[in-house]
């Protein structure tokens, strides 16, 4: 949580904003491992991380998957807006804006955050307790959009 001050002197407790991203190249996902050090350490996720204070979103997006897998994005689409304050596993409340994009040329590589990153076909995720927080929700929820007429963005809990 962040603690902010108003402008009539009062405080409040906020929420977190942050990106996940679903990064597409042939039919597959792009997902990161964490570092050990991290929360949920360990396990596979999306891309993503916090939207910087000068930041829009998907400068946001851009900057995170090119930090923790070397690749450029293009064609970003806003699958979901996920404001659940019970998100699963993490320490913080945290509102995820959960995009899709196709990844392009890879110019760089992982950051410290990622130990490992690996593309994945739809039908050979990991298993859902290998995933970090509600990722794997996020994962089936855009399968579902791409077999079904869903509406986007998604708004609410995963």
């Amino acid at each position: 949580m962040i603690t902010c001050t108003f402008e009539d002197g009062g405080t409040s407790s906020l929420r977190h904003a942050v990106i996940d991203g679903i990064v597409l190249k042939d039919a597959k996902i792009l997902l990161v491992k964490r570092a050990e050090t991290l929360l949920e350490g360990g396990k596979w996720a999306l891309v993503g991380g916090f939207v910087g204070r000068d930041e829009q979103l998907a400068e946001a997006l851009q900057r995170e998957i090119f930090e923790e897998t070397g690749y450029r994005v293009s064609n970003i689409t806003l699958l979901a807006i996920n404001d659940n304050p019970d998100r699963p596993h993490e320490d913080r409340q945290n509102i995820s804006f959960v995009f899709f994009c196709d990844a392009g040329k890879q110019e760089g590589e992982s950051d410290w955050e990622v130990t490992d990153k690996q593309w994945f076909s739809f039908d050979e995720l990991p298993k859902e307790e290998e995933v970090a927080f509600d990722h794997y929700q996020a994962i089936q929820l855009y399968i579902r959009y791409k077999k079904e007429a869903v509406s986007l963005p998604v708004l609410g809990g995963l």
